[in-house]
């Protein structure tokens, strides 16, 4: 058992509840929150009010502005910095959390272009301390069990992977509501949201990517797109009165998204639910790459941003044979009487064709195809989640999955983003290698 760590975390948007409550309750034992830094006192303080109900005594916890860490690091002696603030901050707090000479745990991406992984790579060098990516995708069970049949041979050698990611109109849409929306901001979904998928497919493959070669566009969101389909301007926030579409947030409507953000907006002027047709969007939300992988295997991925249903598609082609993943994470997007979206699996219509659920499927050469039992768990990403976190906050043991992450694994999982931003702009292929990322990313 480990010794009760001392963390601070930074960044109180809505991805900390998910370590906050960790610390409040599964690992009480295992860390001791010293200090929440976030430049919105507002939401600083709503998270903190939460924690207390809850029971953890708060008093002692500090509060700081972002420009303080290095002080507030020594002041509390603290071990680990969790980093859940926006994206293109990561790789400044991570190299001030490595040179202030604490270990550092960071939510995906662990950053969004080349130069910070650059200087991430030198801290990690100079100050000799350990920086933790959470991928929680791997420690899925679904994710796991195919991870099984590719380790154990099943398929034989992997020679091409197929995965196609649909977000829906309820999920997908949110991307363009928030700061996401310019891709200044995250490095756009093949950062923010496709380092999952990219990671998870280094992961099976227990391989890295060489080459990538992309297309994509704003092609459904943003003022040019609503446009060219004739659609009406719209107000500029989904929090308004009167008639509302289902592309609006209305932040009154959820009690934690209007603490946190609606009643504390007056401090920074963050809106968090902006025009999904509106100016300033920058951001793809149609993707298409394939990907070179050091042994020979290629990816072929796609990503959608406003699919009615969500969920995905992999399929492994191995010397040996075919396993493949279908998730259904939620069959529709409707809309109730008043018009607002409805997001519970539980509303569709009993002659939907399509039900939640995931199928994990092996076809051998020669042999009958046979389902694969996923032994489910509890929570978040079908109990992934607790297990991520028992890695993350008592430390990972023998995992003959190899599911905990190195910040090696970090770089690997937006070098397919990287490279594919690139190519992007470029339109030619681009090689992982000539991004000089300043770490080994080859197997």
């Amino acid at each position: 058992m480990t010794a009760r760590r001392r963390y601070i975390l930074v960044g109180t948007g809505h991805r900390a509840q998910m370590y906050l409550d960790a610390i409040a309750g599964a690992h009480r034992d295992d860390a001791e929150l010293v200090a929440l830094v976030e430049p919105n006192p507002g939401r600083l303080a709503a998270h903190l009010d939460r924690l207390a109900g809850t029971g953890l005594d708060v008093s002692a916890v500090e509060r700081a502005h972002p420009d303080e860490l290095e002080q507030v690091i020594a002041r509390t002696r603290a071990d680990r910095v969790i980093i859940t603030s926006p994206d293109y901050t990561h790789a400044g707090m991570i190299v001030r959390g490595l040179d202030a000479g604490v270990d550092v745990v960071v939510e995906k991406p662990l950053t969004i272009d080349p130069e910070s992984v650059r200087r991430i790579a030198a801290a990690v060098e100079s100050s000799g301390r350990q920086v933790v990516v959470t991928h929680n995708y791997r420690y899925s069970p679904r994710n796991s069990g195919l991870k099984e049949l590719i380790k154990d041979g099943a398929v034989g050698r992997p020679l091409s992977v197929t995965f196609e990611w649909v977000l829906d109109t309820a999920h997908g849409a949110d991307y363009f509501r928030r700061w996401h929306r310019d891709k200044a901001n995250s490095g756009g979904l093949l950062i923010h949201k496709a380092s999952h998928h990219f990671d998870l497919i280094n992961w099976l493959l227990a391989d890295a990517p060489v080459s990538v070669y992309a297309r994509g566009g704003v092609l459904f969101y943003g003022a040019e797109a609503a446009a060219g389909r004739g659609l009406a301007p719209s107000p500029p926030r989904g929090t308004h009165d009167g008639e509302h579409t289902p592309w609006e947030l209305d932040l009154r409507s959820d009690a934690w998204m209007k603490t946190l953000y609606l009643d504390n907006e007056a401090h920074d002027g963050y809106l968090r639910d902006q025009d999904v047709f509106g100016e300033g969007i920058t951001t793809e939300d149609n993707l298409a790459l394939v990907v070179d992988y050091g042994r020979g295997a290629t990816l072929s991925y796609a990503l959608n941003a406003h699919a009615p249903w969500e969920g995905y598609r992999i399929a492994v082609n191995g010397t040996e044979g075919r396993a493949e993943l279908e998730v259904v994470e939620r069959a529709a997007v409707l809309t109730d009487a008043e018009g607002r979206v409805v997001v519970d699996p539980s509303a569709l219509p009993a002659s939907s064709s399509r039900s939640g659920g995931e199928r994990l499927t092996l076809q051998r050469h020669w042999e009958a195809a046979q389902d694969v039992k996923i032994e489910q768990g509890e929570g978040g990403h079908g109990g992934g989640d607790a297990l991520l976190l028992a890695d993350v906050f008592r430390g990972p043991g023998d995992d003959w999955l190899e599911r905990p992450s190195t910040w090696v694994d970090g770089v690997r999982s937006i070098a397919v983003g990287l490279a594919g931003n690139e190519s992007l702009r470029t339109g030619l292929p681009v090689r992982v290698a000539d991004l000089a990322l300043g770490v080994e990313v080859a197997r």
